[in-house]
């Protein structure tokens, strides 16, 4: 079973991003759920998002409190709240929207001993300049598919296109080859 969490802010399509997730495993022919978790429904209040992919008789609805993944959607969330890293798991995958070089990044997060691998792409310029917004959980399924290798691309493009309009898919899906693309990647070994 592999579990993934997702952190962002609302507005940002985190709780859409793990939805395109789930889609894409189920598309790739895998059992998948996703489920958010949040406060206060408002732009801006942290969101988590979770998503489980394994047998249909072992994936439940409950919080994911030791993921191998964790996305962070926000450029600044690991700073404000240190706690997205709670929990990774020995060996785990860390993804973020940023600026910063994976190397950059490693210092912040702050769980270097755990990761096996930690990356990083610019999510928000991506979505600007494909999209025409500043919505980066496109360009951030894309990042996701290339890191973790949990669902193709493919099926990323299969479950964009299922979920927007087609008048909106060369931008998207254009902004989620970008994400898969351009995203830089630092293998740190076995995480421990």
């Amino acid at each position: 079973m592999e579990e993934i969490r997702l952190h962002g802010r609302g507005g940002q399509g985190v709780v859409l991003c793990s939805e395109l997730i789930a889609l894409s495993a189920l598309y790739d022919g895998r059992f998948a759920r996703a489920f958010p978790w949040f406060g206060i429904a408002r732009r801006g209040a942290p969101v988590t998002s979770f998503i489980v992919i394994g047998e249909a008789n072992e994936i439940s609805r409950s919080m994911v409190y030791n993921p191998k993944y964790v996305m962070v959607l926000d450029p600044q969330l690991h700073r404000v709240m240190p706690a997205v890293t709670n929990g990774i798991r020995e060996g785990g995958v860390y993804v973020q929207n940023t600026v910063k070089k994976p190397a950059e990044l490693l210092d912040e997060v702050g769980v270097s001993s755990k990761l096996r691998v930690i990356a990083s792409v610019d999510a928000t310029g991506l979505a600007l300049k494909y999209m025409g917004v500043a919505i980066p959980n496109i360009a951030m399924l894309g990042a996701f598919a290339k890191v973790t290798g949990l669902i193709t691309l493919s099926s990323a493009m299969r479950a964009v296109k299922a979920r927007f309009p087609e008048r909106l898919w060369d931008k998207y899906l254009r902004c989620l080859e970008a994400g898969y693309n351009e995203v830089g990647v630092e293998v740190l070994g076995d995480g421990g």
